[in-house]
């Protein structure tokens, strides 16, 4: 079920990674079916993670995932991408020197989620505990603890609440601290 075997990470038989060597994993992460990550520049993802089915991460780029952030499913993290406003033309059958590249770290903070079928753009980061609507295209970086669709904030999280839960959290024995597919 689970070809890429790394320790303390649930991944399933439709998940591919194109560039496993560069991506440095923590523990507790489950990546679902249909997810593809072409890791073709350093990727870090943190501990207790989720991405869910049918995300993409790609571009080229650098990427971070922090710890307990999700990315929900259908989602698009861009790290790198044609910028046909300049001089380029073309896509990836032509040589780069004709092509305008528009390569970005993409961040995602501690505490974050991304809504399903989101797009991240190449150079965002996405603060501490911030969460992303649904269906939202997030083209410049996002402040911690806010509540956006698209790149405009509606609200606030409750950061004390969410700091509480997980002070409980981290007294918890890190069996209890774990859902169901890590406790079998």
């Amino acid at each position: 079920m689970d070809k890429y075997k790394i320790p303390n990470v649930k991944m399933f038989e439709f998940t591919k990674i194109i560039g496993v060597e560069n991506i440095d994993f923590g523990k507790y992460i489950i990546i679902d079916d249909f997810v593809l990550i072409y890791a073709k520049n350093p990727i870090n993802i943190g501990n207790y993670v989720h991405i869910a089915s049918f995300t993409s991460i790609s571009g080229g780029g650098e990427f971070v995932m922090g710890d307990f952030s999700a990315i929900s499913s259908g989602c698009r993290i861009v790290t790198g991408t044609d910028d046909f406003k300049g001089y380029g033309f073309g896509n990836s059958t032509i040589a780069n020197e004709f092509r305008n590249i528009t390569t970005g770290k993409v961040s995602i903070g501690k505490f974050a989620i991304v809504g399903g079928n989101s797009v991240i753009l190449p150079g965002v980061t996405i603060g501490e505990g911030t969460s992303v609507g649904a269906g939202s295209i997030v083209t410049k970086d996002l402040e911690p603890w806010g509540i956006y669709i698209g790149n405009k904030r509606i609200g606030w999280r409750n950061k004390k609440e969410v700091l509480k839960t997980y002070e409980k959290f981290k007294s918890l024995s890190e069996c209890d601290q774990l859902g169901t597919l890590f406790n079998n």
